[in-house]
């Protein structure tokens, strides 16, 4: 039986990802469960369960569930994050790890009681909590430790969270349901109106990772995809080309770079200024879309960045406690 070390978590609503101190990222899972509808017995969790969707049969119900920051369903959330957290602690262990958490910022007070009282159930001595934007912006190494304001804004799949940070802790915060997923229905929306074509959420997103962009693609990409003639009801492939897709998420785009904008309204003017010259910084799996960093700094005239590592920002600013606990110790919320 080996000892294991300390665990940093991310509960995303997209995946759970899992940092072992002195390891790295150790763990990236999707946040699915797989149920039997009649018994309501899980029957997978992870990828496994994520391989399934849009091929279960009837019996078989494949849920998220986190979403759009919120937890939908608390008892299958502690079994998911339990099952995780064991399968990377192990059930046999000579000394219980302790553990730094981020959940979605939509998970209220009582939930986040029960999740550490599944942590502990899992195996983890000792789980605080953090905010998940102070882990976003310690992750992306942003400067806000200090009197200096930082905008950090984390798209993940549900939502878009965004904070200014001064001096330690959260100045002006927002979150708007606009996040990779809703890209996804987007694009899923577009194919059926304009080509009679039904595609599933796993084609979506290879869709947007392709061909999707906030800005166009010069020169424009084409890709084959295959769906359901809605007509026929018959398989049905066809080529889409990167500026369909543009035209599919813009609306999107717009919408979050009008929730950057007016969350810089909202900060008081000392620290808008410490925003305009330091930009924007992005972080979370949702930044990645081709060219947004790009379409917010030009709509907005404002420096804007994609953070290194940015869907993991989360979960590396959790492991910084574990590292560096002296001075990092204080942006815990149970200390």
């Amino acid at each position: 039986m080996a000892q294991t070390n300390d665990i940093a978590i991310d509960l995303g609503t997209s995946n759970v990802v899992i940092y072992m101190k002195g390891r790295g990222i150790v763990f990236r899972e999707p946040s699915v469960v797989a149920v039997d509808r009649e018994t309501n017995h899980i029957i997978a969790f992870g990828s496994e369960a994520y391989r399934m969707i849009g091929r279960t049969p009837a019996n078989v119900n494949v849920i998220r569930p986190l979403a759009q920051g919120e937890m939908l369903d608390f008892e299958l959330t502690s079994a998911m994050l339990r099952f995780f957290v064991t399968s990377v602690i192990g059930k046999h262990i000579l000394a219980r790890p302790r553990a730094v958490m981020a959940v979605p910022t939509g998970v209220k007070d009582m939930e986040k009681k029960a999740l550490i009282s599944s942590m502990f159930e899992a195996g983890v001595r000792r789980t605080q909590l953090m905010d998940k934007n102070i882990a976003a912006a310690l992750g992306a190494q942003l400067n806000f430790l200090g009197p200096y304001g930082s905008l950090v804004v984390d798209i993940s799949a549900g939502c878009t969270d965004l904070a200014v940070l001064y001096n330690s802790s959260v100045s002006v915060i927002s979150s708007v349901h606009i996040g990779g997923d809703h890209f996804d229905d987007a694009i899923i929306r577009y194919l059926r109106k304009k080509y009679n074509m039904l595609i599933g959420e796993r084609t979506a997103e290879q869709i947007k990772i392709t061909l999707g962009g906030a800005v166009r693609k010069d020169p424009p990409v084409v890709m084959d995809i295959t769906g359901r003639n809605l007509i026929s009801g018959l398989p049905k492939t066809m080529s889409v080309e990167s500026d369909e897709i543009y035209e599919a998420i813009v609306d999107q785009v717009n919408d979050l770079i009008e929730a950057v904008q007016i969350v810089i309204e909202r900060t008081p003017p000392q620290l808008a200024s410490d925003i305009f010259d330091s930009g924007v910084t992005l972080t979370g799996g949702g930044a990645l879309l081709y060219g947004l960093s790009e379409a917010i700094g030009d709509a907005l005239n404002i420096p804007c960045r994609v953070s290194a590592d940015a869907r993991d920002c989360v979960v590396l600013g959790c492991a910084k406690v574990l590292t560096d606990p002296s001075g990092t110790r204080h942006l815990l919320e149970n200390r």
